[in-house]
């Protein structure tokens, strides 16, 4: 049986990439990690980042890039970036929802870029949280917010904060599946009330359905990219702690 690919959110080892996001990314490599999705540059020229990518063997899935860089000023630096590191996808990793005028400046940045940036080889997605799921103090379910106004904007489900919004994972996967081509694979305890006071944790050492999760997304062939927020002890240590795991299940 071939063995399955896995993507790493590089903010799992936050406590390195800062100073040092060459050598995380050659950690992540020998540990056997394929693809790359980084949040952040840290100052590195997209020259540098790509002949590290090489150097290493890896490949960049995805980055998460916040709503002021595909603002009308900056998306074609943005563009610039993301094509000569080889990225094809741009996920939004969040945005202030805290006011309805708010949600609506998002929600047209995004629609404004997403166009311009498919014609650039790129596809703009959305990664969520669990207040997405829940009533904001406006009265709006920000997630039905976007998939019914942002028609070509995709969706990276973060299974983890799904569950922790108290809703099936494996059935949000199935409901979006023509939008969703990348998943979060996280786990941790849930907060009880949808809340980001969930505690992460290492896959397989927490309360979410991996399993079930996994199973999904290799039958909708969807990449598994792995996001651990614990640093426990270290970042290092902790997504060592989540391949090893997943490579049980192989």
């Amino acid at each position: 049986m071939a063995r399955t690919e896995y993507g790493i959110q590089m903010y799992s080892l936050r406590d390195i990439t800062g100073d040092n996001l060459k050598g995380a990314l050659e950690t992540v490599a020998k540990q056997g990690y394929k693809y790359i999705e980084f949040a952040g540059f840290f100052g590195n020229s997209a020259e540098d980042v790509k002949a590290w990518l090489d150097e290493y063997g890896l490949i960049c899935s995805g980055t998460h890039t916040g709503i002021d860089p595909i603002t009308e000023a900056n998306l074609e630096e943005t563009i610039k970036y993301h094509q000569t590191i080889g990225c094809k996808n741009l996920i939004v990793p969040g945005a202030d929802w805290s006011t309805e005028e708010k949600m609506n400046y998002n929600i047209d940045v995004m629609n404004k870029a997403a166009p311009i940036l498919k014609e650039a080889g790129i596809t703009l997605g959305y990664h969520n949280h669990s207040h997405e799921f829940l009533p904001t103090s406006y009265g709006k379910y920000l997630h039905k917010e976007i998939e019914e106004r942002c028609p070509e904007v995709e969706f990276e489900l973060d299974t983890f904060w799904v569950f922790n919004a108290g809703l099936d994972p494996v059935a949000e996967m199935e409901r979006l599946k023509n939008r969703v081509r990348v998943i979060h694979l996280k786990d941790g305890i849930p907060s009880g009330d949808g809340s980001h006071g969930a505690q992460g944790k290492s896959v397989g050492e927490g309360k979410a359905p991996i399993k079930a999760v996994r199973e999904k997304a290799l039958e909708l062939g969807v990449l598994m990219v792995i996001e651990s927020e614990g640093l426990q002890p270290t970042g290092t240590e902790e997504v060592e702690r989540c391949i090893k795991y997943l490579r049980t299940l192989d």
